[in-house]
């Protein structure tokens, strides 16, 4: 699924990386705790998040993730934004809350990530 994709099914407005849209993204996570997605993150992960700081941002960059969507239309700072750019990290928001943003991904196809203990 591409993020274009992923940006239709959340109604989700671009704050930068526009130009990134048609990157596949093969799945995701959600969390606020950024401590969570350092532990359980793995590249190529599209993070879902209402922790809107540049701390995000920095995260993602760690994890290597693909882009960051902010939920309950939460949006970075301008350092958030200014790391993001730097970095060529795609930052989205939706209005919708964790559970609904990451439900309607899931219904669209879009699997979570998978930790190592429950992978087949």
């Amino acid at each position: 699924m591409t993020l274009r994709e992923i940006k239709e099914i959340l109604k989700a407005e671009i704050i930068c990386g526009e130009e990134h849209l048609d990157i596949e993204i093969e799945f995701a996570g959600g969390s606020d705790l950024m401590s969570d997605v350092l532990a359980f993150g793995k590249p190529g992960l599209l993070l879902l998040t209402g922790l809107s700081n540049a701390q995000s941002v920095r995260t993602a960059n760690i994890i290597d993730a693909k882009a960051i969507i902010y939920v309950r239309a939460k949006k970075p700072d301008k350092m958030g934004i200014a790391l993001a750019k730097e970095k060529e990290i795609p930052l989205l928001s939706t209005h919708h809350m964790m559970y609904t943003a990451c439900a309607l991904l899931f219904n669209q196809g879009l699997p979570g990530v998978r930790s190592s203990s429950n992978q087949k």
